[in-house]
């Protein structure tokens, strides 16, 4: 991935930060707590969402599993449409592709549809080096752009603004990057959302080439599809001479009817709709109707080594709704910036160390950031099971061993500051396969309880200092058992 958030502090020492924000926290609490409720709501709606849950579980792992056959399928069609298909292994290549097509066409600026593979590969920050200028056209991404922020949630990029700090940034930045927010803004949202409205609408009659990413693309036809709530991507998709969408090899279905399924899930489970607002599909050029220039980036960015993982591709799956982030309570109190990722809670904290790897402190730290209480597994409605995942990477991090890395197979060191742990698991294996050790010591902690102290030292102080020390009995279990049921038989 795009280095931009390299070089950020690791999870435990952003998130203690963020924590101690009340506004964040309040924000974060507010919205996470209305769209779960309201999912919720729309989820129970349907009869048949475990079905449907099944369903695009068992797609999405079909398509990865024959993910080079539909790839080339999908070339296929797009080109057959009228369409240009380029192939980027990496973020440096997929940004050099899309400024060298934006030159092409003479033009300097750009209007963007919300893309999260465009913010993983830091394509804005590459336009701008190269004398290009995009300009963001959700509302969302609008806030974070005028803020000089990063996005902190999949679906909101901005839920941790409040009303006022977005009024304050409308009339503070809206007129270097255009047409300034009226005098006297208030900070009702028809207000911010009229100021966005007007800002943007001359950048939509202006621009000659747009920038997009897709939710799906469909093998069989060749069609891209986008799905969003405001009508600003249509706008994009639609208005401009050009076109260029950037994304990212896992987003195929096989066919056309496979987005029954999602189109069905995917707007229940982000934004608590039956069906989202705008539902954009466009399947190469038409004369008369639309750009008439289409291309298309399919962008790589370690997605191969993750399909290589066994345990980990299982986050190939994920459509990108957000409904991981919204039930996790460490995402609530520690919000999205503190991941380092365009990828933020429960699902960043197992794609982006497969697409990153863990060389660095922030991503080696991201797969702790979980309290392992499986509530993102229970939402997700494409069943990735996040948990395991995050114990998989654990191990990964902890033990080292062998990965994928650019396609090529390496065996990785372990992550440093964990030989504590390597050696306490070590310790905890060896016990527990030797009963006759694992139950003198049990014996030995329950007979010494009174000694105990109520912290750790050492490293265990970072375990201690937010959590008490559990009480150990007064006598271990196998004594118990054979003290109560001792010469019954199992039954």
């Amino acid at each position: 991935m795009s280095g931009t958030y390299v070089g950020m502090p690791a999870f435990p020492e952003a998130a203690r930060d963020a924590v101690g924000n009340r506004t964040l926290r309040g924000n974060l609490r507010h919205a996470t707590h209305t769209i779960r409720a309201k999912r919720a709501g729309a989820v129970a709606e349907l009869a048949d969402w475990a079905q449907l849950r099944e369903a695009g579980r068992r797609i999405k792992d079909h398509t990865l599993r024959h993910l080079d056959r539909y790839l080339e399928q999908l070339e296929a069609s797009v080109t057959a449409a009228g369409g240009t298909v380029h192939w980027a292994a990496d973020a440096e290549e997929a940004n050099r592709i899309v400024a060298r097509l934006v030159k092409e066409t003479g033009e300097s600026e750009v209007v963007k549809v919300k893309s999260m593979a465009t913010q993983e590969i830091g394509l804005n920050e590459a336009l701008e080096a190269e004398g290009i200028r995009a300009y963001e056209t959700d509302l969302a991404e609008l806030i974070v752009q005028l803020g000089h922020d990063r996005p902190s949630h999949i679906l909101v990029p901005a839920i941790h603004r409040n009303r006022g700090e977005i009024r304050d940034i409308f009339t503070h930045e809206m007129g270097s990057w255009g047409r300034p927010a009226p005098e006297g803004l208030t900070d009702r949202p028809a207000d911010l959302a009229e100021a966005a409205r007007v800002h943007l609408r001359e950048k939509f009659l202006r621009a000659k080439v747009g920038v997009s990413g897709a939710n799906f693309m469909v093998a069989e036809t060749g069609t891209l599809v986008v799905v969003e709530s405001e009508g600003n991507a249509r706008m994009c998709l639609t208005l401009p001479e050009t076109l260029i969408s950037v994304v990212g090899i896992e987003k195929i279905v096989p066919t056309w009817r496979d987005l029954e399924v999602f189109l069905q899930t995917l707007p229940r489970s982000s934004t608590a709709e039956r069906m989202n607002p705008y539902t954009s599909t466009w399947t190469g050029t038409t004369d008369g109707d639309g750009p008439r220039t289409f291309h298309l980036v399919l962008l790589d960015n370690g997605r191969t080594d993750t399909l290589a993982d066994q345990v980990g591709r299982q986050a190939l799956r994920c459509i990108r709704c957000s409904a991981c982030l919204n039930v996790c309570p460490v995402y609530e109190r520690a919000g999205g910036h503190a991941y380092g990722s365009v990828y933020p809670g429960p699902i960043g904290a197992i794609l982006t160390p497969q697409l990153r790897g863990t060389a660095s402190e922030i991503d080696a730290s991201l797969p702790y950031a979980s309290s392992l209480c499986g509530a993102c597994y229970e939402v997700c409605p494409v069943a990735i099971d996040i948990p395991e995942v995050l114990v998989h990477l654990r191990e990964r991090v902890v033990q080292g061993g062998p990965a994928a890395r650019r396609g090529n197979k390496v065996v990785l060191r372990p992550a440093k500051g964990h030989a504590a742990e390597r050696a306490a698991m070590r310790a905890a294996g060896w016990a527990f396969t030797h009963p006759g050790a694992l139950r003198a010591g049990q014996r030995l902690a329950s007979r010494s309880r009174r000694l105990h102290p109520r912290t750790l030292p050492g490293p265990g102080r970072a375990w201690t200092g937010s959590r008490d020390l559990p009480v150990v009995p007064a006598e271990p279990f196998r004594d118990w058992w054979q003290r109560t049921r001792g010469g019954e038989d199992a039954k």
